[in-house]
């Protein structure tokens, strides 16, 4: 039997999961669920998003959430925060630790259960100067997902440049209107594109 389709992540996955009947939560990952469904898919598609979350959480609640479950599809989306709370909280993430830490995770997961991997590169899109000032930092957890990515040839999704080309014709509030969390228009982009690299990754 196929393990679940299963999405781990922070509050961008997360998108009210937990007060939801269905577990899926109203950003991207029901779009992604429906899309499936639509095309006659039948596997079971959970949401392990939990708002706030870090490379850190991640790695606490691992086994549990993504390891236990058994995913047959694994998506990961993570960084964002780690990049956050560094001008929020003064407590940076470096790009070493971070993907050494996502390394580990996707180290595990593939000995434990060898799910396909769908690697989401976390995005920004200002809307402010305040936070153009994260996008330097930023780069560093962008291009250890990117790099991840090759090295578990799994499949990438490289959302900071999709996103961003929508913020230039929508402009960036249209797309998440504090430049983090996506606006309806911006989980459907989200959804999209996880639907597209799933689809090359499952050929």
């Amino acid at each position: 039997m196929t393990g679940p389709v299963l999405f781990i992540g922070d509050s961008i996955t997360d998108a009210g999961r937990r007060d939801d009947p269905e577990g899926l939560g109203h950003g991207y990952v029901r779009l992604a669920a429906e899309g499936l469904a639509l095309r006659g898919d039948q596997r079971t598609v959970v949401n392990r998003g939990v708002s706030g979350d870090r490379i850190g959480d991640l790695r606490a609640r691992w086994r549990a959430d993504a390891i236990e479950p058994a995913p047959g599809v694994l998506t990961v989306y993570v960084g964002v925060n780690d990049t956050w709370r560094a001008f929020d909280a003064d407590t940076p993430t470096s790009a070493a630790h971070f993907e050494a830490v996502y390394r580990s995770l996707l180290d595990e997961a593939r000995a434990a259960v060898n799910p396909r991997l769908i690697l989401v590169e976390p995005f920004l899109v200002p809307v402010d100067d305040a936070q153009h000032e994260w996008l330097d930092d930023l780069a560093g957890k962008r291009d250890a997902v990117a790099s991840l990515a090759t090295e578990f040839r799994a499949a990438f999704v490289p959302l900071h440049r999709i996103l961003t080309v929508a913020a230039v014709h929508h402009g960036a509030a249209a797309v998440a209107a504090d430049g983090v969390h996506p606006t309806p228009l911006g989980a459907e982009l989200i959804a999209e594109a996880w639907e597209a690299a799933e689809g090359a990754s499952a050929g």
